[in-house]
């Protein structure tokens, strides 16, 4: 059996463990989700009842994805939702009418996709997440590039960690982390330095301080290497760019999940939000920043980090992590003035 091989019945392995692990909840929780679909179902339909869609140019199936990737970090997430089973079903559509070349460029532009049901799928705690990871990494592997299929693994070993398996999740991120750190071009190298950021992250969650701190140092000394004129990608990358910026605010993350959150302060200090590059980032900010102040005590602080969640991305509320974060600051032993309030407006379910 060769590696290749070996990696595809590994990660059928973890899919089938990690749904019966998480079992599948994706009934609407509100009168109202349930008279529009939410995305989850969407992706249920666009993985098992896919639309009957026509081919297009390679041309036109890039500006959809691009659509599709805009609303993603404008984290407008359920018009994204609505809009993935076309996309989904355009894409493969318009690889299966292909061959040669045009055929492996669309099965990067398929994968991309799958990458965004994934990422959605996993914003909303969905075990939905694991069979869209697993098509986004074969239409990956399948395109030749090994950009597209570093994206991929990414959102794969994040639906690893979600299961339970982030030791699995760290071993997929770190070995193609360093076949990407082979390629001569740059924006391979800094996709590789984005995977070790999201393997520092993972074992922290694995409570793996030693690994997470050698991890997250890797990949900083990568971004420091990658911030000259000369080497810096001249296009922003499909999923998180590798600046200083971004391994500040993976270092918030890392610092968070290993139980040392005042370690984090300062690293949440030196990052100017508006300079994120993303709605989805300076969302993720926000919510690095109250789960931090959180752990730390902090409620007030706490409360601030999740309002300005709220200012820059309103929709990141109703994430089932964000809701639960509000409904622990909502019964706190001390109450904070205008919690309760921010609660009701943002739906967090009591407990």
């Amino acid at each position: 059996m060769t590696l290749d091989q070996e990696d595809a019945m590994r990660r059928r392995q973890l899919l089938l463990a990690g749904m019966a692990a998480t079992g599948a909840s994706m009934m609407p929780s509100s009168v109202s989700a349930a008279t529009r679909p939410d995305s989850s179902t969407q992706i249920v339909r666009a993985l098992y009842e896919p639309e009957s869609s026509a081919s297009i140019s390679l041309r036109q199936l890039r500006q959809f994805l691009a659509e599709a990737h805009s609303q993603f970090t404008a984290a407008q997430y359920q018009d994204l939702g609505e809009a993935l089973p076309g996309l989904l079903g355009t894409a493969q559509a318009t690889r299966d009418a292909m061959s040669g070349r045009s055929r492996e460029e669309a099965q990067a532009q398929v994968a991309r996709a799958w990458v965004l049901a994934t990422e959605l799928a996993l914003k909303q705690h969905s075990d939905v997440a694991w069979p869209a990871a697993d098509r986004a990494l074969a239409a990956a592997q399948a395109s030749g590039d090994p950009v597209v299929e570093g994206e991929a693994a990414r959102v794969l070993a994040i639906t690893m960690r979600r299961a339970g398996r982030p030791a699995a999740g760290v071993d997929l991120l770190r070995r193609t982390a360093g076949s990407l750190a082979q390629n001569r071009d740059t924006v391979s190298r800094a996709v590789g330095a984005t995977l070790l950021m999201t393997a520092a992250y993972t074992a922290a969650c694995g409570r793996r301080r030693s690994d997470a701190l050698d991890l997250m140092t890797g990949a900083a000394d990568a971004v420091a290497r990658l911030s000259g004129t000369s080497t810096q990608p001249r296009e922003r990358l499909f999923t998180v760019d590798a600046t200083a910026a971004q391994a500040d605010l993976y270092w918030i993350g890392v610092h968070t999940a290993l139980g040392t959150p005042d370690e984090a302060v300062p690293y949440a200090a030196r990052i100017v939000p508006g300079q994120l590059p993303t709605v989805e980032r300076r969302a993720r900010y926000g919510t690095d920043c109250a789960r931090m102040w959180q752990r730390l005590g902090d409620h007030r602080r706490t409360l601030e980090a999740l309002r300005f969640t709220e200012q820059v991305a309103p929709e990141e509320l109703r994430r089932p992590a964000l809701r639960a974060l509000t409904a622990e600051l909502l019964y706190a032993p001390v109450t904070v003035a205008g919690v309760r309030e921010f609660a009701e407006r943002t739906g967090a379910p009591p407990q």
